[in-house]
């Protein structure tokens, strides 16, 4: 049963729930979450919770079908299966939620924080919600906002990944290390967007309005983008499904072989096979790196975008100024290795080893990721003694319960980084 708030207003025909009604209603849909007695879902329509905060709320299937929403704090929220509808959630902060299958059709997003929100098949489509005036006549809820009101939102870093996005209207919009693989754009107004880096292999774009786009170092391998206006477009530094250099099919030996014949170059100190050298190789479509030995390899200004290297050997690797976004890195042995410049936005390396390596006489090598671009990675629990960040980029990453003793930060940017407090301490250091 909903729980119906008795303040409200003629003029603009809102309900404004008092402090006691919203947590009661909230209470209430905790049960509903939880299928106990007494429960009963969310309603939040024609609601005005602006300025609320519902962060960290369990708010999944709740319905906010045209609510006002204005600076409404959602930080870290649960609003998988929400109902936002035509709702007016401009400078809403969302950053963090998770918003899997939301229906935000319509919804004025101007000014919206989303930056690493699971929007995981959220249906973003244009979308009108009639209202009636004290005549009763139908007129278009939030008539007031104008068409430049429903772009301008902040998706940086969010997951995007199959959604739907069809006849939005996405101007100055920020798409920037978001994950939009599979989504669907036809026909959306995306003027001035910026997708720098973002992550759109297998997204349809056709007919889009996207003069003056930032697509610099964007992933548009088969995207497509029949009919799409990209006056003044800036597609420099974009992959697309087209290889990059050399690839494993100008390879004179199969990767196989080269890879066994390094294992062996290892096992024996450099006395049998041969090191791999693949530098300047664009090896996308070259399979599983899983488990492989590449200590020592030489891979720099390799592109192994996507690419699995969970539990891989990668001691002292030259992996200098590769492409390594979206990669699996989790629970790799990376210690000494040499990533100077190299770009790992949006990579997972989840328990992966980067504290010094001991080579001979005691001697050790400190791993080098001077210069890197983590924006959104993934290093939780990673070890990172000492590593070098000199000048990185760690905006947005993951770094809850990674070891950060003696890391050199200098000019490190962590802006929005994941940190609990003993590790901004040591980030400060």
């Amino acid at each position: 049963m909903m729980i119906k708030a008795t303040k409200t207003t003629n003029r603009d025909h809102y309900i404004y729930p008092s402090s006691a009604e919203l947590a009661e209603i909230i209470q209430k849909h905790a049960l509903f979450r939880a299928a106990r007695l007494g429960g009963s879902r969310a309603q939040f329509i024609r609601y005005d919770l602006s300025q609320e905060s519902l962060a960290d709320t369990d708010l999944a299937h709740a319905d906010f079908t045209g609510a006002r929403l204005n600076y409404t704090d959602f930080r870290n929220a649960k609003l998988d299966y929400a109902v936002f509808f035509a709702a007016d959630m401009r400078f809403a902060n969302l950053q963090g939620a998770s918003m899997v299958r939301a229906d935000l059709r319509g919804a004025s997003l101007r000014g919206a924080t989303l930056n690493g929100a699971d929007l995981t098949g959220v249906d973003l489509r244009e979308g009108i919600l009639n209202t009636a005036d004290a005549k009763g006549n139908l007129m278009p809820a939030h008539e007031d906002l104008p068409v430049s009101e429903y772009g301008g939102a902040d998706f940086s870093g969010a997951n995007l990944t199959d959604a739907r996005l069809s006849g939005a209207v996405a101007v100055d919009t920020n798409f920037s290390d978001a994950t939009m693989c599979g989504c669907k754009i036809v026909r959306a107004n995306l003027a001035g967007a910026n997708f720098r880096n973002a992550d759109l292999e297998s997204a349809d774009l056709s007919m889009c309005d996207m003069h003056k786009v930032n697509m610099d170092g964007a992933v548009l391998i088969n995207t497509a983008l029949s009919l799409a206006d990209l006056t003044d477009a800036n597609l420099s530094g974009a992959i697309t499904s087209k290889t990059v250099g050399l690839s494993v099919k100008d390879l004179m030996v199969p990767l196989e072989d080269l890879l066994r014949l390094h294992t062996l170059w290892v096992g024996s100190n450099a006395h049998e096979g041969e090191q791999l050298d693949l530098g300047g190789y664009d090896l996308r479509y070259s399979g599983n790196f899983s488990r492989a030995c590449l200590t020592m390899a030489k891979l720099s200004n390799t592109m192994l975008y996507g690419l699995n290297f969970s539990d891989a050997q990668l001691q002292a690797v030259d992996l200098r100024n590769a492409d390594l976004r979206h990669a699996g890195l989790q629970a790799a042995d990376m210690r000494g290795g040499n990533f100077s410049g190299t770009k790992f936005n949006n990579a997972n390396l989840q328990g992966a080893q980067l504290q010094p390596l001991t080579v001979a006489q005691g001697h050790t090598l400190v791993t080098n990721m001077s210069g890197v671009s983590m924006r959104y990675a993934n290093l939780s629990g990673a070890c990172l003694r000492q590593v070098n960040f000199r000048a990185a980029d760690l905006s947005y990453a993951n770094l809850l319960n990674a070891d950060l003793t003696g890391a050199n930060m200098q000019d490190a940017k962590l802006e929005g980084a994941r940190l609990n407090h003993s590790q901004q301490v040591l980030a400060k250091a």
